[in-house]
């Protein structure tokens, strides 16, 4: 069964977040009720029940015929075995996803926690019933599965879930294992990532007078006020720092928990199960992060140098990273506006995109302003193909947050597109899954871009669009080089906070270069990033749909006609293709280590045209 977890899509820190919030009003909320009408709904209640059933049936019958099943077709063929299997994936998925979301709208409140906690032990106490099938199903040998596949056609559909389920095979464990590593979830794992979920909502900070949330206080440190930038910083600090052993226990656990898990199933590397999940080869990944490393000196390095000089320092402080320039425009911006840009940029691209897009906004699929409790940054949950995906939003109306906006319509749009390929290969891998979301990003950008006529507001535009993919491309790839170090010597003992702190500045020095003067407190700022407690070595994902969608769009101004029609089918295609398939039609390569300078020379190129408005 597909866990909560793999159907959310989390955004950028640090994208979203922006000064106003005050100002805004009539924010839209989403509307569950298309999942679930509370949670006292009697057909919440009935479809728990039916999970529970229909899973124990399901293991009655199938557990132990899978072989006896792949020589035979209909209602005794596997086909049959995969359409009772995807049934429930789909009912699951749905009571997983009502559950999630409802928590994400408010993880402070108690009763949302217990109900949350309540469904995962339910679900996973019937998704133990299935877990037999995807075990069960790769100990068929190979010729007869081939055999199946070829003369069932209802099993033939699922080819490319099959193709990718094989791949699992060789860290497969016997099937008692994998039963209690499922079951001991729920207590393990899933209870330090609520933990970690729960705390840091609860966490508050002091700046200026107020008490705020995460979110708002993250925002400070995007105020033109350098008093204000760093008031803020030393709020975050201050407050991590207090509660750092909570932090450092929950990352070692975790780390602990991940090592355990690679040692059982047979990987070497630190993050080849992450490899594996995303169908992406791990010298693809090598690649991309030497490519992005090498190129630190020419671009944070070289931005940052420039953008001290704007502020008129010789330094920037670790606060003022992302300060606005002062040509930045400081109105809010309304969320029909950012409703008309962003739909006005997917339009222009091609109105199938914006007609898709507009559903969210009409239908209430969409979750936008800051509450206390809320969930911190920004996602896109595609729930299942029956009903449709919802976005959270913490808007505060900066244009940063139309971005953020754009970013996440266009994981939507993907997982529109997507749902027709079913509940088990809808699902892209993460590698291709920011795909659409940085492309929406980049038609906004460009759209916007064309629209502004004042020379100083172009260059404050150019200047957040390259601070933009630095944060995406740069920063991600620092993450990832903290998680790799981290993870490889959580392999010989426990780590202290200092220590974690240590690898954390390592990281940060070398890609944020001489130009940022990191301060004493920020040794303490790896604790608030959710990624590396719920999807550990995610974050290379924005790093590789950066530089991929560069390239793409590149093909898009070049190429005249036939674009968007391959576009489409690209993201209508889901999980069922691997990467080097969706890029042929449009002449990309992501195994050529030339591909990747090639994403990151749109970057230079930017900077370059940011240092020509200098003359």
């Amino acid at each position: 069964m597909t866990s909560l977890e793999t159907r959310m899509s989390y955004t950028h820190p640090l994208r979203g977040v922006s000064e106003g919030a005050a100002t805004l009003d009539g924010l839209p909320e989403w509307n569950l009720s298309d999942l679930y009408d509370g949670m006292s709904d009697p057909d919440l209640a009935r479809d728990l029940v039916r999970a529970a059933d229909d899973s124990a049936t399901f293991e009655a019958r199938w557990k132990g015929k899978l072989t006896e099943a792949a020589s035979k077709s209909g209602d005794e063929g596997l086909g049959a075995a995969m359409r009772d299997y995807e049934a429930l994936d789909e009912l699951m998925g749905r009571i997983g996803s009502y559950a999630g979301l409802l928590y994400s709208s408010n993880t402070a409140d108690p009763t949302h926690g217990k109900f949350y906690g309540d469904v995962q032990e339910k679900l996973t106490d019937a998704s133990a019933h299935v877990l037999f099938f995807t075990l069960e199903l790769n100990l068929v040998d190979d010729q007869l599965l081939e055999q199946a596949l070829a003369n069932d056609p209802a099993f033939g559909h699922y080819r490319p879930w099959v193709a990718d389920l094989r791949k699992d095979r060789p860290y497969q464990l016997e099937d008692r294992v994998e039963q209690l590593f499922h079951e001991k979830s729920v207590t393990g794992r899933a209870a330090w990532n609520r933990l970690f979920d729960e705390t840091m909502t609860a966490l508050r900070f002091e700046v200026g007078g107020e008490t705020l949330v995460l979110e708002a206080t993250l925002n400070k440190l995007q105020d033109p006020n350098g008093a204000v930038r760093q008031e803020a910083a030393e709020a975050l600090a201050k407050t991590f720092g207090e509660n750092i052993r909570t932090f450092t226990l929950i990352t070692n656990t975790l780390a602990k928990d991940k090592e355990i898990s690679d040692r059982w199933r047979g990987f070497q590397d630190i993050a080849d199960s992450r490899h594996l999940a995303n169908r992406v080869e791990p010298e693809v990944v090598d690649a991309l992060a030497s490519a992005v490393r090498s190129a630190y000196p020419r671009l944070s390095h070289r931005y940052y140098a420039m953008k001290a000089k704007w502020l008129g320092m010789d330094q920037m402080n670790h606060w003022d990273r992302n300060a606005p320039l002062p040509e930045t425009p400081q109105a809010v911006i309304g969320w029909d506006e950012a409703r008309e840009t962003v739909l006005s940029a997917y339009g222009t691209f091609d109105p199938q995109m914006a007609d898709i897009a507009r559903n969210f906004f009409d239908k209430n699929w969409i979750d936008a302003p800051v509450r206390p409790g809320k969930a911190p940054g920004a996602f896109a949950h595609p729930t299942v193909p029956s009903a449709h995906p919802y976005i959270l939003l913490n808007y505060m109306g900066k244009p940063r947050d139309v971005m953020t906006l754009a970013h996440e319509l266009g994981h939507g749009v993907h997982q529109v597109l997507a749902g027709g390929q079913g509940p088990l290969m809808s699902s892209t891998p993460l590698t291709l899954a920011e795909t659409a979301s940085v492309f929406g990003e980049m038609l906004t950008f460009r759209l916007l871009l064309e629209r502004t006529r004042d020379k100083r507001e172009r260059k404050a535009m150019l200047a957040q669009k390259v601070e933009d993919m630095i944060n995406t491309v740069v920063r991600q790839i620092a993450f990832y080089e903290f998680e790799r170090k981290l993870h490889t010597e959580r392999r010989q003992g426990e780590l202290t906070s200092e220590r974690i702190g240590e690898l954390w500045l390592s990281v940060q020095a070398e890609s944020l270069g001489p130009a940022i003067r990191i301060r004493e407190g920020y040794e303490t700022f790896w604790a608030y990033i959710p990624h590396f407690i719920h999807s550990p070595f995610y974050v290379y994902a924005y790093a590789f749909g950066d530089c991929l969608v560069n390239s793409l769009y590149a093909v898009y101004q070049n190429a005249e006609s036939g674009f968007q029609q391959k576009y489409f089918e690209m993201l209508k295609a889901g999980g069922t293709k691997h990467h080097s398939e969706l890029l042929a039609p449009f002449g990309l390569d992501a195994s050529d280590p030339a591909f990747w300078d090639k994403g990151l020379s749109v970057i230079d190129g930017l900077i370059s045209e940011l240092e020509a408005m200098e003359d």
